[in-house]
């Protein structure tokens, strides 16, 4: 099989796009499947890459567990703490209550893409049809013909070569691992400052060792890299309060621009956008690889579905119909944990005595209403059904 003459042809060799390629492969085996992935075909370099910590729901863990693409180092959540910064209002969310295994897990964003690569190669040894084709960034490469073009490009929010809708927060998120004196294992926090949300996560690096993610105007953001790091950990210690002891130590900080970038239509003739070519998502509720990952199964159970059908009989109009079935299929998901995120990402940043005291209220209604608190959870786990 010529690369150029493929059934399915998958832009991004990113976490979403192999997770996709893995999927339909594992489907449909004989599929005619070509992935340009911009990485390199070793994984040497990508093991010295992204270590920042990256929120999984279990519902991924799950999705994740049928390609045995889970990696070994992760860290898991049991609890999770929510509360205002000098104001009231709190809730504790665990996974007794939720009869979860856990309610999320942290992993580190190079250990979650060599795992999926690997779990791809284990495929591709039964897929005699599947290309897997890595190509230079600076080189332009040959148009490939393709009955139906999946883009999983993805990218980070101003970073992205399209903008479509969506707001930009004037946030940057400030990175890195922090150690602590007093650490409660398994469990997340989540505090909301007067310049956006404070979260301390789990690490597999041990149960003192934490995900920071400290959200802010771009301004304050960068003040706090330039400090030293016992200026940083004092300001730290202050916003966050002692609510796990000292913060002892900081490391690896680093900064992103923070923003909501979303297409309004993801399917479009023979081509489709999943991940975050499709949305790049405010990482208050740490969504966005979750509600990629549902995008990829879902377009693999459609797209396998086709093609495994009538392989010598597909027409445009039934890849558009498939295509258009799969974006109706994802508008309740995708509308739902893009308004809940932009919703909160926008909430807790606001500084209004009104919107003060209606999220306080809101956090304390979470604590004592606990069915609203289970939706809440399950679609931060499970997304829209």
């Amino acid at each position: 099989m010529s690369p150029k003459d493929c059934d399915i042809l998958i832009h991004g060799g990113g976490p979403v796009g192999l997770a996709c390629a893995a999927w339909i492969l594992q489907k449909f085996p004989e599929a005619k499947l070509t992935l340009l992935d911009r990485n390199p075909a070793d994984d040497a370099e990508l093991v010295a890459a992204d270590s920042r910590g990256i929120a999984l729901s279990h519902g991924s863990k799950l999705l994740l567990d049928t390609i045995h693409a889970w990696p070994s180092d992760c860290a898991d959540i049991h609890r999770v703490h929510v509360s205002q910064a000098g104001r009231f209002g709190r809730a504790l969310m665990t996974r007794e209550e939720l009869r979860q295994d856990a309610l999320g897990h942290i992993i580190r964003y190079r250990d979650i893409h060599i795992t999926l690569r690997q779990a791809l190669r284990n495929i591709q040894v039964k897929s005699p049809n599947f290309i897997w084709q890595h190509i230079d960034n600076n080189v332009e490469h040959d148009h490939i013909n393709a009955q139906c073009v999946v883009h999983a490009e993805g990218g980070l929010f101003k970073k992205q070569d399209w903008v479509e809708s969506g707001r930009d927060y004037g946030q940057s998120a400030l990175v890195g691992l922090v150690e602590v004196e007093n650490s409660i294992p398994y469990q997340a926090w989540e505090r909301f400052t007067a310049e956006g949300p404070l979260a301390v996560l789990p690490s597999h690096y041990g149960p003192n060792i934490l995900n920071l993610v400290w959200c802010g105007s771009p301004e304050s953001s960068h003040q706090r890299l330039q400090l030293s790091d016992a200026e940083f950990l004092t300001s730290l210690q202050n916003e966050f309060g002692s609510r796990i002891g000292r913060f002892l130590k900081i490391q690896d900080r680093r900064l992103f621009a923070l923003g909501l970038n979303y297409r309004k239509q993801i399917t479009k003739d023979h081509e489709v956008w999943i991940g975050n070519a499709a949305q790049a998502l405010h990482p208050v509720a740490g969504q966005g690889l979750n509600l990629g990952l549902r995008d990829a199964y879902l377009l693999a159970e459609k797209l396998a579905g086709l093609f495994s059908s009538a392989l010598d009989q597909q027409t445009a109009v039934q890849i558009q119909n498939t295509l258009e079935s799969y974006a109706q299929s994802r508008k309740a998901d995708r509308t739902t944990t893009i308004g809940l995120t932009d919703l909160m990402a926008r909430v807790f940043t606001s500084n209004l005595a009104p919107v003060v005291v209606a999220r306080g209220l809101a956090l304390s209604a979470l604590q004592w209403l606990p069915p609203v608190k289970t939706a809440l959870a399950r679609q931060m786990m499970f997304g829209r059904r």
